[in-house]
């Protein structure tokens, strides 16, 4: 029976052997990702990792507090742009341009989260988009973050490294994610975890409880935005050149679609989601291409629609697999996954 009989076993990394050596694959393989596939592929799992880092630190704050925000784009915003700004404009290095901006973007959730005191649900959500759509525009108007022309990465350099590859910013981030990875799990084990979830279930009988609400409310958006500015910096050097368009609505649907389709309240399922949800991102942005598929698309959208909106297409299918996910897998791919292990754990009876 597993049956926990101390804190120890459950805030314990790794419970097994089993667990021990899966990671241990997973590590080898993690390292020798970039020399088993082609230069796409890397680009392609940096892309991912960053929407994980992103997915992670949005379940801390949707998942586990059950507080909904719409306007993470708007922090992502601020981690590239501080980034960049304190890097070309300041002179910090890049070690210190990037926890710098994520603090920066730190105590913005600390303000966002504010009014997460008074507002919840539909009322925080509309709250957090209208952050989101405000700061981008500000930034769009200010000539010092490169106004409507944005701004272009400098050279990444750690030390005597120069980060000028794919492949070269693929371990840089790879390790950042690990790290990142870990500390969240480990957060969700701790008191403030546990404070965090007692907010989500049940704030009235939390705060009954001696839970700070204030104080744990603001903590989790601060977090999460950590970890998305963080992200945010870490993007600006895969595209190499950030504008305000890049960040709007759509990227805050996507981020919270990587959680809910990954499964709620779940490390292992925002990390799945943000995996599938990156993928299609990038594969479905050229969809006409497809065989037959991207014929049928065109033909239909001459018919009936706007050949201009088939570059949306992955929005209306991202919607369709959330609408099914809520429909038959409440808990996402994390459920899957569930299932998935009891049934062999159980077969062939």
């Amino acid at each position: 029976m597993d049956m926990k009989r101390d804190y120890y076993e459950d805030v314990q990394f790794f419970r097994s052997g089993v667990t021990l050596f899966w990671f241990i694959v997973l590590m080898a393989f993690l390292a020798l990702f970039p020399f088993l596939f082609k230069n796409y592929y890397v680009y392609l799992a940096n892309y991912m990792a960053i929407n994980v880092i992103v997915a992670i630190g949005l379940n801390i704050l949707v998942g586990y507090t059950g507080q909904i925000s719409l306007g993470h784009s708007g922090f992502f915003a601020i981690g590239a742009y501080a980034t960049l700004v304190l890097m070309s404009k300041v002179g910090l290095p890049f070690v210190l341009a990037l926890p710098a901006a994520a603090l920066a973007t730190a105590v913005f959730g600390f303000l966002i989260g504010l009014p997460a005191l008074r507002l919840e649900g539909p009322y925080l959500s509309i709250a957090t988009l209208g952050f989101g759509l405000t700061i981008t525009r500000v930034i769009g108007r200010i000539e010092f973050f490169g106004g409507r022309q944005g701004l272009h990465a400098p050279e990444l350099t750690i030390g005597p490294w120069h980060l000028n590859t794919d492949r070269d910013f693929y371990y840089l981030l790879i390790t950042l994610t690990v790290i990142l990875t870990v500390a969240a799990r480990n957060i969700i084990k701790t008191k403030v975890g546990r404070a965090f979830i007692a907010i989500r279930d049940a704030d009235i009988a939390a705060e009954t409880m001696g839970v700070n609400l204030m104080y744990y409310k603001t903590l989790a958006f601060a977090v999460s935005a950590f970890y998305t500015g963080l992200a945010g910096g870490l993007y600006a050097f895969v595209l190499r050149f950030i504008e305000p368009e890049l960040f709007g609505l759509l990227m805050s649907i996507l981020f919270l679609a990587m959680v809910v389709v990954g499964g709620l309240g779940s490390i292992f399922g925002a990390i799945a989601g943000a995996c599938l949800l990156s993928y299609l991102d990038l594969e479905l942005r050229n969809i006409l291409s497809i065989p037959y598929v991207g014929l049928w698309l065109e033909a239909l959208s001459k018919s009936y629609f706007s050949i201009t909106g088939v570059s949306n297409i992955q929005f209306i299918l991202y919607g369709l697999i959330m609408v099914l996910i809520m429909l038959f897998e409440p808990l996402g791919l994390y459920g899957f996954w569930i299932r998935t292990k009891i049934y062999w754990r159980t077969w062939p009876f």
